[in-house]
């Protein structure tokens, strides 16, 4: 599938490139299955569907499924069977369900529904009849025909209300309640008929306890363990692991949260008596969260510390069949790398050199790893990772890498990456990367725009379609990515210098990564702006309150006022325990809005719930009216405020998506270029 070297020039062509994402080998390791996700036909979503891919590299892709809706999560059975989730019904409220795609060939069928629709799904290879089934239902709701009338009987009278007696009430974009997750076990060669599944209920009369987990199911068959979720009082909860026996649905608690260590699910070991898992040191105003990696005997329950001098954040963890070892992929120095960790001798190697590796998937026989890899260079693509010399590589040596043929090809750049480097002041080391214009000289500089990430704790280093350097780089800038203080991949110390000091470290970071930059002779010091969406919004209205060297100012997502956000997020208790008053008042943006004379372009959508949209409601108020550049007498004002009343943190529709970056190229094409004002997009009326 070619794309124009023209893609990151035009808009239209940029959100019609297609996006890879999720991995699935089958347990003889001959098929590999991805997912491809493309602009619908009416350029208003994304539709996805599953692409087979061959494990050698050698046979182009292939195309699997042609819902209509689109399909995902997908996973083999023990005979090789395909499993996936799909909405394939025409009717209006139709619920996604769970569907197999033959190894002998046919149509997929319907195997399993729920009347809430099917939200993921787990196959036992060892227990190839044993499935569990993820799904929300009501607490009131008997059976699966109550779930089912409950539902029906909501939406005809329009009935919308909730009633809460916990906390949190909602999450991302999403109103929690009044269903809640539920987990399901049931026998797949038995679902021939969709409305004739029977399934069992291994959670009947739990709360909020499974929103926001995650969970793996025993390859045995015989159970499930769960992040669970376990009130604490005062609106506050933590994570804890609970192992569910899927034959007689018993609970047991395995790792409970106390005030020091609160617990996140890794995996289950291929022989089902080990449990791979991250132990957290739970953080508090003055201290950062601090992640170990342990091992759980499952017999027994005795644990014990794995990994220990080893200074990461794993991101993903999975066993490699033989049970010997772990693959992890983990942020390191602006890269995500593959690293092995053998059980033996407890030793870490990595096996690449660059990129972020997402979606691990190991061959059953231990020799080869297949992955996601994409850098600022490229996409995700399919790669298999050489794990049969894994021990003998020597210190700089990497493992071999193949790359696999993908149904997408990686799109042309206008420019080049680089990366600079600088010293803190407090003499830690940082690093940003740099994407460059093609035409980027001294007889030609580029104007620089700095690119703040959010998180906090996180990473430039992989691809975003969401977040793209290169439709910048496009206009002529010079983009600089840089990885300030709370930034992950450089260790625990390069984490707490900035714990509790938003607008210490990490800002004067950002000031001497830019002054690096800024030295270089093909950039234009003259010409600058500054952006960044969540923490990096907050960033960008810290930079704003505390500098005048920029032209221009994006903020996206962005808090304020500090005192106010931490109580009305999706989590006030995490940001209660992180935002001391004292660090609340010291690092709250508003306080200097009267120092702001430089042109911001405030950005928010309404459906916002992790930084509520009252943060750029009052931003927006106290631009115009308390800054040092507030709105004139005749009502005209050098700032603006995009508004998205059915967006959420990230602005994911596509053409929304396009009219984001239309009018943040506009409103740095005036304050930082100079030019003359352009019409804007005739779709904002």
């Amino acid at each position: 599938m070619e794309h124009s070297k023209h893609s990151f020039h035009n808009l239209d062509s940029f959100i019609g490139l297609g996006r890879l994402g999720g991995l699935a080998l089958s347990p003889d390791g001959t098929k590999l299955v991805t997912t491809l996700s493309e602009l619908s036909e009416d350029g208003t979503k994304y539709e996805s569907a599953l692409w087979s891919l061959d494990p050698k590299g050698e046979e182009p892709a292939r195309r699997l499924t042609f819902g209509e809706h689109g399909e995902s999560q997908p996973q083999f059975t023990a005979n090789g069977d395909l499993l996936f989730v799909a909405k394939r019904s025409s009717k209006e409220d139709a619920k996604a369900e769970g569907w197999i795609l033959p190894v002998a060939g046919g149509e997929a069928r319907s195997v399993i529904s729920h009347p809430a629709g099917v939200q993921s799904l787990r196959i036992c290879q060892q227990s190839p009849q044993t499935i569990v089934l993820r799904a929300s239902a009501f607490s009131r709701a008997k059976d699966l025909d109550a779930e089912a009338a409950l539902r029906t009987g909501r939406k005809d009278k329009k009935v919308s209300a909730i009633l809460h007696t916990g906390y949190p009430v909602r999450y991302w974009d999403e109103d929690l309640g009044p269903s809640t997750p539920h987990y399901y076990t049931g026998s797949l060669p038995g679902l021939q008929d969709a409305t004739s599944t029977q399934l069992t209920d291994l959670t009947p009369g739990i709360g909020a306890n499974l929103e926001d987990t995650s969970y793996d199911v025993a390859s045995n068959g015989s159970f499930l363990v769960t992040e669970w979720q376990v009130p604490e009082g005062r609106a506050s909860s933590a994570p804890g692991v609970m192992r569910i026996d899927l034959h007689t649905g018993a609970h047991e608690m395995l790792l409970a949260p106390d005030d020091t260590y609160e617990y996140t699910l890794g995996k289950i070991s291929p022989d089902s008596t080990q449990l791979a898992y991250a132990r957290w040191e739970r953080s508090t105003a003055d201290t950062a969260p601090v992640f170990e990696l342990w091992l759980m005997d499952l017999a027994d329950g005795a644990t014990h510390r794995i990994a220990a001098g080893w200074d990461r954040w794993v991101n993903d963890l999975q066993w490699v069949p033989n049970g010997r070892s772990l693959l992890l992929t983990a942020d390191d120095n602006g890269h995500a790398p593959v690293f092995h960790l053998s059980l033996y001798n407890d030793k870490i190697t990595r096996l690449t050199d660059d990129g972020a590796y997402t979606d691990l998937a190991i061959s059953s026989d231990s020799r080869t790893a297949y992955a996601l890899r994409s850098s600022y260079l490229y996409p995700a693509e399919p790669v298999a990772i050489d794990l049969a010399h894994t021990g003998d590589l020597e210190p700089g040596e990497f493992a071999a890498l193949t790359e696999l043929r993908s149904p997408v090809s990686r799109p042309a750049l206008p420019g080049t990456l680089t990366e600079v480097s600088a010293t803190a002041e407090d003499g830690s080391s940082i690093r940003a990367w740099l994407a460059l214009p093609a035409t980027a000289s001294a007889a030609d500089k580029a104007p620089l725009l700095l690119w703040i990430h959010g998180g906090p704790l996180g990473s430039w280093n992989a691809w975003s379609w969401r977040w793209s350097p290169w439709l910048l780089v496009a206009q002529g800038y010079a983009v600089l990515l840089p990885d300030p203080a709370l930034s992950t991949g450089y260790g625990q110390e390069f984490i707490q210098r900035g714990w509790g000091r938003w607008g210490q470290e990490p800002y004067t970071d950002l000031l001497a990564i830019t002054d690096a930059a800024e030295a270089r002779p093909d950039i234009d010091e003259t010409r600058t702006a500054a952006m960044g969406g969540s923490f990096g919004g907050y960033m960008a209205n810290w930079v704003a309150g505390h500098t005048d060297r920029f032209k221009a100012i994006v903020t996206h997502a962005s808090l304020w006022a500090l005192e106010g956000f931490g109580k009305t997020t999706d989590a006030a208790f995490y940001w209660t325990r992180e935002m001391s008053p004292e660090m609340r008042e010291q690092n709250s943006p508003h306080h200097s809005v009267g120092s702001i004379v430089t042109p911001m372009l405030v950005i928010h959508g309404d459906k916002d719930y992790r930084v509520p949209i009252g943060e750029g409601l009052r931003l927006w108020y106290e631009l115009l009216a308390d800054s040092g550049l507030p709105q004139k007498e005749d009502g005209s004002t050098e700032h603006q405020f995009l508004y998205f009343p059915d967006e959420n943190h990230w602005v994911l529709s596509p053409q929304h998506a396009k009219i984001w970056y239309q009018v943040v190229t506009e409103f740095l094409s005036q304050k930082v270029l100079g030019n003359a004002p352009q019409e804007l997009p005739e779709l904002l009326g």
